[in-house]
């Protein structure tokens, strides 16, 4: 689930801390990384889950066919050395690397990759693998060619098809084609893979420890061995930001990422620069953006315009200048604002009550019993204004918390509810809501909008919990999906992000203008960020 943006490349620095030179020492290859994951992975098991907690700890452990190059954003060989396009476009080959294991020793097939697609595939979803098949829906099969090599048919020419089939993260088969030995394996808490980590210890509310595989085929492979260099990491969950931020200060921590908040509030006194710094930098790397989402099939939400008065009394404004100190931008739509697909005649909409009242009256909502909120008879009943909003992090709350006062003024009853992430998770593929505040993460650098907003994803626990669908939507993203000429896509495109951004089934809170993180002093870095990423991959200890 992520979502790209074209930026310029700034690297800036803050704190007593200067910009390295360009004779920045070799990496190192040692000691033990500790991160800071943020929340327990609602499940490892890479088929079912969908949170980017567990995305995170995956790509330290599972690999691809390709990878894309951080700085370059390149194709370069994982799993598989070469590949070949077929004159159609229709046929992808790719040779897999000789040598390479699974941690537990067994070695990586064809039938690996085969089943990985498969099995997202499953006719009866047998693996639970629904909100993955719109990435996967337009190849028609993977055949295996010889014992090295694979090759992907495709139904279409798909602009993703290459990028789909060389990103296609590779599982072993002997651990998950069999559903009934994969229960009584608990495979939310185990992961094998193939890559450059090995899952040691899984502790439940306190953290993973992965340790390097020492076999892993990128040692010995020019261009990747200087990738990596942690002999472990422990990845932490600590929710609280604050308390984060306390254990970066000890050392306890050696990256956490920071909101713009933190990175201007807490992050201040006397080792702030000296054994801990903090930087401020923008990349192109796929931005994500925060929202409140409306639970369509609710009888309070199904007007457009009831839903447009209450983005209208949500001060985005206010809150980006009360906690976000103006490092943020109000979104628009459901792509992150400097995106090139990003529809830049679509305006924010504006913090008005008085707008959001005139809409609600229009719709019928009026305060008949004097108890200040409003009410209207829905199939022959009379019912409240009154919803609960769904909060997995508490560092959010105060933003909602904002809201809920202005929503009273207009005579609307807010409640927020802060929820554990796997109760949070169960919630939304069962639809059992009012109403959430998530983010997306960022995606693909060219935008394909059907995993969050095509009709077809609104069931059978796909992305678009919320439920939104409008024919013309469905209709203009099928069409750019097979649409290759990119000038036209955008075109398309476009219309999809306005029309979206019209239908209101989101508040679309914040687009950020930079990333924040902070780091200790025995970090070794060649620079702030890469043009794709922050590149912890190549970070090292220094000592």
């Amino acid at each position: 689930m992520r979502i790209v943006k074209s930026l310029l490349l700034l690297l800036t620095l803050l704190g007593a801390h200067s910009a390295l030179s360009a004779k920045s020492p070799a990496p190192k290859k040692g000691g033990t990384f500790y991160y800071n994951l943020g929340s327990t992975p609602t499940t490892l098991n890479p088929l079912s889950s969908s949170d980017a907690y567990a995305s995170r700890v995956q790509s330290y452990i599972l690999e691809s066919l390709l990878e894309r190059d951080v700085d370059t954003f390149d194709w370069k060989p994982a799993l598989a050395v070469s590949w070949k396009i077929s004159d159609d476009g229709l046929k992808y080959d790719f040779v897999l690397r000789e040598g390479v294991t699974w941690h537990d020793g067994k070695p990586l097939t064809v039938e690996d990759v085969k089943f990985s697609y498969d099995a997202i595939m499953h006719p009866k979803n047998i693996y639970k693998t629904a909100h993955l098949k719109s990435y996967y829906e337009n190849i028609a099969k993977v055949e295996i060619l010889d014992k090295k090599t694979v090759r992907f048919h495709v139904k279409n020419k798909y602009f993703r098809n290459f990028e789909v089939a060389a990103g296609l993260t590779i599982v072993p088969k002997h651990i998950y084609e069999d559903v009934k030995k994969a229960k009584k394996r608990k495979l939310n808490k185990t992961l094998v893979g193939t890559g450059p980590y090995v899952l040691k210890k899984f502790r439940r509310g306190k953290g993973i420890t992965l340790v390097a595989n020492k076999k892993w085929w990128g040692n010995s492979v020019e261009g990747r061995k200087n990738e990596n260099n942690f002999s472990k990491l422990f990845l932490r969950f600590i929710k609280d930001s604050t308390i984060a931020i306390q254990r970066l200060e000890k050392g306890d921590l050696d990256y956490n990422g920071l909101s713009a908040e933190e990175f201007v509030k807490k992050t201040k006194g006397s080792k702030w620069g000296k054994s801990v710094f903090k930087v401020k930098t923008q990349n192109k790397a796929p931005k994500g953006y925060g929202f409140i989402g409306w639970n369509l099939r609710s009888p309070l939400f199904k007007s457009k315009d009831v839903r447009k008065a209450l983005y209208h009394l949500v001060d985005r404004n206010e809150m980006i200048k009360k906690f976000r100190y103006g490092y943020s931008l109000p979104a628009t739509g459901p792509v992150y604002l400097q995106s090139e697909y990003a529809n830049q005649t679509v305006q924010p909409v504006d913090f008005d009550p008085k707008k959001a009242l005139a809409l609600l009256r229009k719709e019928g909502w009026k305060d008949t019993d004097g108890d200040k909120i409003l009410d209207k008879m829905i199939d022959g009943k009379k019912v409240n204004f009154s919803f609960t909003i769904l909060e997995p992090s508490k560092e959010f709350v105060k933003y909602l918390t904002m809201f809920k006062e202005d929503a009273k003024k207009a005579g609307i009853d807010v409640k927020i509810k802060f929820i554990e992430w796997n109760s949070f998770i169960k919630a939304l593929d069962e639809r059992n809501f009012d109403a959430v505040r998530l983010g997306w993460s960022g995606g693909s650098v060219d935008w394909d909008p059907k995993q969050v907003w095509h009709s077809s994803s609104a069931d059978n626990m796909g992305s678009n919990f919320v439920g939104y669908k409008n024919k013309n939507v469905d209709k203009w993203i099928d069409e750019a999906r097979f649409t290759l000429d990119k000038k036209k896509r955008k075109e398309i495109l476009n219309k999809v992000y306005k029309q979206i951004a019209e239908d209101y089934p989101y508040v679309f809170l914040f687009n950020d203008k930079y990333l924040f993180y902070g780091h200790t002093k025995r970090m070794g870095r060649e620079k702030d960020t890469y043009t794709y990423g922050v590149g912890l991959e190549h970070w090292w200890i220094t000592k």
